[in-house]
């Protein structure tokens, strides 16, 4: 469709310009010839200064003995041919043979097709619409069909609660008896909310795919135009066709870009967007009933739409569709790794224990990543390796092994990171360490990665104290190691998210006994920027701050004893960094232990690493310290 209207568009462009030029051809050959009166004609005639003339239906192309051309018309039914002959001028007659049609024709053809072009102009701009430029105000549902990929309950997996309430509409579609001899009735809609990626619009298709009735598709970018009552029309166009198609799900994508609440910001709300809006509430749920048609919307900003857009007879349920959780991941990975060949050794449980928050859609790009790793080294499956270095690539970013980093740069950086580390592993409450780096990834020189064994759904006093000595330990290392004028800007990370996790602590959360329990975060205007319903006095702000400050402090001072009490591991494992680089958890753990990594071909087995009395220890701050985050 869209290669024959450019064909067209191009055939009625040729033909224009082909006119055009005729038209100006014919112009130009008119103005190159003087025109004279038909006296003055047979005036030169007859005195013999006329040596050629050319005859068109009544005009004249005359050619004097000077060699100058002229024009003129004869009157009709003058015939003067044989007079001519007489005189000795040469007479030349063009045939005709343009009807009156085709006269009428040449003259009116510019304007016809400058109408045409600018019909297709108009059209275009208004993105082709069902029946033509003036069709826009038609609805651009799509009718999805089996052709565009069969999907069903069975490719969704890890939302299980919300696979449910859909299913239950589709067996309303399937089996409405069932239902109806209790008195129940059929939904009119379901609200499908959550983050980005979880799979809402997946659970469209594969409704559609499971009830077997017709399922129309749209964006709610694409009931709003610049003319006013343009999206109003296509709401009452696309219900149209649903009635016809009853009974059918009607899908709307992205709902909050129409739904949003009327009448809320500076200006008042948009009248195009207001009247789209208020026409969809009319036709979910007006004086008629469209009974059959039930709609399926999807949004991860319910917090925008209009009160009466949620009230149940619209949408009557409201089906929240989060993040997987351990068990979930586990499913969405089986699902998405049957599209690829897996090695023996691929482990998704664990796959998905070290992929906590990750969403549906990030899964999939995992498992797409593991195949083209594996790919890019000629494997015919995938392996292990592959899914860790996919993993890693996805949360930590891709290795930067081309930056050129100098001994004291790593050295810094791999104090850094053992600290973190090694006060990790020391606290009983902090998440196991998973990895740790001194190779850049992303923006940082180096990094530690703790995951947790298990979804975590909420934290407690203790564990956040814990975490902010491990988020601390950073700093306490290169203090430790280089001295208090020796610690570099890396830290900066580590301070940021220590002050937004204290901050938590004493403004949200409760956890400050002097603070008390009442939420200051979104009143105090000097940390966020909002504008809360009341305002903190300055002696509430200074006594946050001090809060704040004790508990950061009292990390750094928690992560600075460890690193004292336990010098020789601290001492180990950043050497250990600085030899290998990568380490997971396991090696961590054994080289802290003292014990060789396995397949180390530099130590004989059973030999184990350095000694803290064979290091070279300097109190000297290392020149040109780069930053190294944590």
């Amino acid at each position: 469709m869209g290669n024959a209207r450019n064909l067209a568009f191009w055939v009625v462009l040729f033909l224009m310009i082909l006119a055009l030029f005729n038209l100006f051809s014919d112009g130009a050959a008119n103005m190159n010839s003087r025109q004279i009166s038909y006296s003055d004609f047979i005036e030169r005639v007859d005195k013999e200064q006329v040596t050629a003339v050319t005859i068109d239906g009544e005009e004249l192309t005359i050619t004097g003995t000077d060699g100058q051309s002229y024009s003129s018309v004869r009157p009709v039914g003058e015939e003067i041919a044989d007079k001519l002959i007489d005189k000795g001028v040469e007479v030349q007659v063009v045939k005709q043979q343009q009807s009156g049609f085709m006269s009428l024709l040449g003259v009116w053809l510019p304007f016809i097709l400058l109408i045409g072009v600018w019909i297709f102009f108009m059209n275009r701009m208004q993105g082709g619409g069902r029946g033509g430029a003036m069709g826009f105000g038609k609805s651009r549902a799509k009718l999805l069909t089996e052709k565009h990929g069969r999907v069903t309950f069975d490719d969704v997996a890890g939302i299980d609660e919300a696979k449910e309430e859909l299913e239950e509409i589709v067996e309303f579609l399937r089996n409405p008896q069932k239902f109806s001899r209790l008195g129940g009735k059929i939904p009119k809609g379901g609200l499908l909310v959550g983050p980005p990626g979880t799979g809402k619009t997946l659970l469209a298709r594969a409704i559609a795919g499971e009830a077997g009735v017709p399922f129309f598709t749209i964006s709610g970018s694409d009931f709003v135009e610049m003319f006013v009552g343009v999206g109003a029309s296509r709401v009452r166009d696309m219900f149209e066709q649903a009635k016809k198609s009853a009974p059918c799900i009607v899908f709307i994508d992205e709902i909050d870009a129409v739904g949003r609440s009327r009448g809320v910001g500076i200006g008042g709300g948009n009248d195009e967007r207001e009247q789209t809006l208020n026409q969809l509430l009319v036709e979910m749920d007006g004086f008629e009933a469209n009974e059959g048609i039930i709609v399926i919307a999807a949004t991860n900003r319910k917090d925008v739409l209009d009160p009466a857009l949620l009230r149940p007879g619209r949408f009557d349920r409201q089906i929240h569709v989060p993040n997987p959780d351990i068990k979930g991941r586990e499913k969405i990975l089986s699902v998405h790794a049957r599209k690829v060949p897996v090695g023996p050794d691929v482990d998704l449980r664990l796959i998905a224990r070290g992929t906590p928050g990750f969403s549906g859609a990030d899964l999939m790009n995992l498992v797409n990543e593991a195949a083209l790793a594996a790919a890019r080294i000629g494997r015919r499956f995938v392996a292990m390796a592959d899914f860790e270095n996919a993993k890693d690539k996805v949360m930590l970013g891709v290795e930067r092994r081309s930056m050129v980093l100098t001994p004291e740069q790593k050295e810094k950086t791999a104090y850094h990171e053992a600290g973190h580390a090694v006060v990790g592993l020391s606290l009983p409450k902090c998440d196991p360490v998973y990895k740790a780096t001194i190779i850049p990834r992303g923006g940082a020189l180096g990094m530690v990665v703790s995951l947790p064994e298990m979804d975590r759904l909420n934290f407690h006093k203790d564990e956040v104290k814990q975490k902010l000595a491990m988020t601390m330990a950073g700093k306490a290392a290169e203090i430790i190691k280089y001295g208090e004028d020796g610690v570099s800007n890396g830290p900066a990370g580590d301070i940021q998210q220590a002050s937004q996790l204290a901050r938590a602590m004493v403004m949200r959360w409760g956890m400050s006994d002097k603070v008390g329990n009442i939420d200051y975060a979104e009143a105090a205007e000097g940390y966020n920027g909002s504008t809360g319903g009341f305002s903190i006095s300055a002696a509430t702000k200074e006594l946050i701050e001090q809060e704040v400050r004790e508990l950061i402090d009292e990390g750094y001072q928690q992560a600075r004893k460890i690193l004292l009490e336990k010098e020789q591991e601290f001492e180990r494992l950043a050497q250990g960094l600085l030899e290998y680089e990568t380490l997971t958890g396991e090696e961590i753990g054994k080289i802290i232990r003292g014990e060789a990594l396995d397949g180390d071909d530099d130590n004989a087995p059973g030999s184990v690493i350095p000694s803290v009395a064979s290091v070279p220890k300097s109190g000297k701050p290392a020149p040109g310290g780069d930053p190294a985050p944590a």
